[in-house]
């Protein structure tokens, strides 16, 4: 293949480990989405389940309980199993894509959240219903990670438009379930409200299984047509074909993009736990401080379509990081020592914030020459930085019970803020995981790969 893509002109856009994208890249100057429909639509409509089934819970707490008997330790617990379970299979699923490959470890995950969701919503008690919950939440785990690899095996030259629709639609599905979950609870129930989000992930299955069929046919094709064409060298195969195993732990990049996620998530899930429980608190009434909830995952969906074609043209990421962070700021402090005048305009500063959750997911691929460079940074940075946001909102509410008062709790804003400044000077410079984090090399039988 790589033969014939040479005398086929042909550029390979992510290197030897890239696999896929040599056989896009000649679509790439006069037909740029030849081929790919079904990646793209694969890759936006698992970004558009990613957060529905997690966020369309909340609203309908209040059912549950009666139902089910859920109380506040279990609603506790409910509300740290995305981000720790997010945790785990993000440092898990780069050995899984490594083992099995990208497709069939999303296939496996989307397998999951099916499953997860439907039985879920026929769970009668609080126990199997939080178990069913951990499973789905373990597919969207696996799909948080397998996304910035796909993006950057099936479009090496498109990388800041597609990660913009994927980012953005990952903010529609957090903002939009939520709104529907009452109004179709109403309708019918709310197994119905919560289980109907399995078909958005069932679908996801569709244009993967065209884009599998397709590229299979692709190959035959190649194969046919290089029959009699002289391999260039043994040896230049297998440097093609060779994987180098990565130890993301070695790499500043990897460490620095981890902090960087870690300090953005923490702050993020603090919001969505604590926002309309601390403004109910302060005497906004529960309606107000509902919706300015919903404002801030609105939010959300501006920046994320601005920040992927926008950064990848800055010569220093970090001067976009930095404003997004001054809007995280004046968010908190608005909040803190405001909370009942101006409490929109806080609220429109902090949302504006989250532009560092879509900057975040754009330098794994910035960050990465090839498809596994890019699996192993997705996993190891989501590993850590999910860890991180599922205690924050825990510590948070801690400190002001242990002290009576919010102040502490919104100092441990600020220092989530210095954290992820912190990642994002490591990050900023132009280098990439491979360059620090190669363990070894395999041998010249264990790296070719058949075509």
């Amino acid at each position: 293949m790589a033969a014939l893509g040479q005398r086929q002109g042909r550029r390979c856009l992510c290197g030897p480990a890239g696999g896929y994208c040599c056989q896009v890249s000649n679509f790439v100057v006069k037909r740029p989405w030849t081929g790919r429909i079904g990646a793209l639509l694969g890759i936006m409509v698992m970004a558009l389940s990613l957060r529905a089934a997690v966020s369309v819970v909340p609203p309908l707490l209040g059912e549950l309980r009666g139902e089910l008997g859920f109380d506040a330790g279990t609603i506790g617990l409910l509300a740290m199993l995305p981000p720790l379970i997010f945790a785990v299979f993000g440092l898990l699923t780069p050995v899984l894509i490594r083992r099995f490959g990208l497709e069939r470890v999303l296939a496996a995950a989307v397998v999951l959240a099916v499953a997860g969701q439907l039985v879920r919503a026929a769970s009668g008690q609080v126990w199997p219903f939080l178990g069913w919950s951990a499973v789905v939440m373990a597919g969207y785990g696996i799909g948080n990670v397998v996304l910035p690899p796909l993006v950057k095996k099936y479009f090496p030259d498109r990388v800041g438009v597609v990660t913009a629709g994927y980012v953005t639609l990952l903010a529609v599905g957090t903002a939009v379930s939520p709104q529907l979950a009452v109004p179709v609870a109403g309708l019918s129930n709310w197994r119905v409200s919560i289980g109907m989000w399995a078909s958005v992930s069932f679908l996801v299955l569709l244009p993967w299984a065209a884009q599998a069929l397709r590229d299979r046919r692709s190959v035959g094709d190649d194969a046919g047509r290089a029959r009699g064409v002289a391999f260039q060298g043994s040896a230049g195969g297998a440097a093609q074909g060779a994987v180098p195993k990565l130890a993301a732990w070695r790499s500043p990049v990897a460490w620095g993009l981890a902090i960087f996620l870690a300090g953005n998530s923490a702050q993020t899930y603090v919001y969505f736990t604590w926002l309309p429980p601390y403004l109910s608190g302060q005497g906004v009434d529960a309606a107000t401080a509902g919706s300015a909830l919903a404002y801030f995952a609105i939010l959300g969906l501006p920046v994320s379509l601005l920040v992927p074609l926008w950064v990848p043209r800055m010569k220093n990421p970090i001067v976009a990081i930095a404003m997004f962070a001054a809007f995280w700021a004046a968010g908190h402090l608005g909040l803190y020592l405001s909370p009942m005048d101006g409490t929109w305009l806080w609220v429109t500063f902090a949302g504006l914030g989250q532009g560092t959750f879509a900057t975040a997911l754009l330098m794994v691929n910035l960050r990465s020459r090839t498809t596994h460079g890019s699996s192993v940074l997705s996993g190891f940075s989501q590993g850590v930085g999910y860890a991180g946001a599922g205690i924050a909102p825990l510590f948070f509410g801690s400190l002001h019970d242990a002290t009576g008062s919010w102040t502490a709790s919104f100092a441990t804003l600020g220092v989530c803020l210095l954290v992820m400044m912190t990642g994002a000077v490591m990050i900023n410079p132009k280098r990439y995981i491979e360059d620090s984090a190669v363990d070894s090399v395999p041998s010249e039988h264990q790296g070719t790969h058949k075509r």
